[in-house]
């Protein structure tokens, strides 16, 4: 079976997913931001898998099968650390005031998964998302082409750190999309902070890892790790990669669980080592059809949001700059750093 975008219907973001909107706010001084995923006003089914051991999130128990929330109305992914998971409380209020949120009897409760990543290395460590910042986030939602790069919650964002950040590669935030043949879209973004290396799986090429100061190329993290006697300094322990997986299939809570569990297998392949104990690594995955659960194949709808995964992930590093003295991966190997 071929699996091919239409390139004259789609946009090769997440945004393909229609109902959709991502909205950034961006503080290039202070080197952090924030990005929105707003879901269609009936919400979209959420589910989610952390596979780090670092993680910072909101709202992240409700999404759990079994539980009573079956819908997120929005998704928060945020720099800051746990400072930034405030960013949430402004997405809350822009939804409320749409009227938009679970039903509870006297109010409609905006339901608003958060996490977060550590990029107060970077800028200035005093400045992070804050309500405000989310609000504005969800002033600049879209339904077109994501804007990638160094941007909203990849702004702020670095990778290859097993050497310290003096050897960091910059990171960002990165979205890819594919379209099945049966018509159904798989979607995914995500900001990119890892402790590990960028890796292109189908080439094996190395996008960024740390800094090779002698050559002007990378080192390889694995062989570092390898040869090391002592655990990863403690600057290294400042990381984590998150980000949205999304279907327009129509799947359950359960189904949407599983979704993402396939796709941290997309982040294993792009990134090494992947959900090491220095990082938060966290997928969440949305379904947006309004039709009931049904016979999906999802077995191919997990394999592709996989697939989508490393994309996004290879897309953050290539599309990022350099910020705060820590240049982008093209930028080192063109050596203009």
């Amino acid at each position: 079976m071929s699996f091919e975008i239409n390139e004259q219907k789609m946009n090769g973001t997440l945004t393909d997913i229609k109902g959709l909107q991502v909205g950034h706010y961006t503080d290039d001084t202070a080197a952090t931001g924030c990005t929105v995923i707003l879901c269609p006003p009936n919400g979209a089914v959420a589910g989610y898998d952390i596979r780090g051991s670092a993680p910072g999130t909101r709202e992240t128990d409700l999404l759990r099968p079994g539980n009573l929330v079956q819908h997120a109305n929005a998704i928060v992914l945020s720099g800051g650390s746990a400072f930034g998971l405030d960013a949430a409380t402004g997405v809350v209020r822009y939804l409320e005031e749409r009227d938009i949120g679970f039903h509870a009897r006297v109010a409609k409760v905006p339901i608003v998964p958060a996490a977060i990543l550590f990029d107060l290395g970077l800028g200035q460590s005093d400045i992070r998302p804050n309500a405000e910042s989310g609000y504005e986030a969800c002033l600049n939602a879209t339904s077109d082409q994501v804007k990638q790069g160094s941007v909203g919650a990849g702004t702020g964002a670095t990778v290859a750190k097993v050497l310290g950040p003096n050897h960091a590669i910059k990171g960002g935030l990165g979205s890819a999309s594919i379209q099945m043949d049966n018509g159904y879209i798989v979607a995914a973004l995500f900001a990119v902070n890892a402790v590990g290396d960028v890796i292109n799986p189908e080439t094996g090429e190395t996008i960024a890892g740390p800094r090779n100061i002698e050559s002007q190329g990378f080192h390889n993290s694995i062989e570092i790790l390898q040869k090391r006697t002592i655990d990863l300094q403690p600057t290294s322990s400042t990381n984590t990669t998150i980000g949205v997986v999304a279907t327009d299939a129509p799947l359950n809570k359960e189904q949407v669980t599983k979704l993402a569990q396939m796709a941290n297998s997309g982040m294993a392949r792009a990134l090494r080592p992947a959900h090491t104990m220095a990082d938060g690594d966290l997928i969440f995955a949305l379904s947006t059809s309004e039709e009931p659960s049904g016979d999906v194949d999802l077995t191919a709808l997990g394999a592709l949001a996989g697939h989508v995964t490393e994309k996004a992930i290879v897309n953050a590093a290539h599309k990022a700059h350099g910020l705060s003295g820590v240049p982008s991966a093209r930028e080192w190997l063109d050596g203009n750093s």
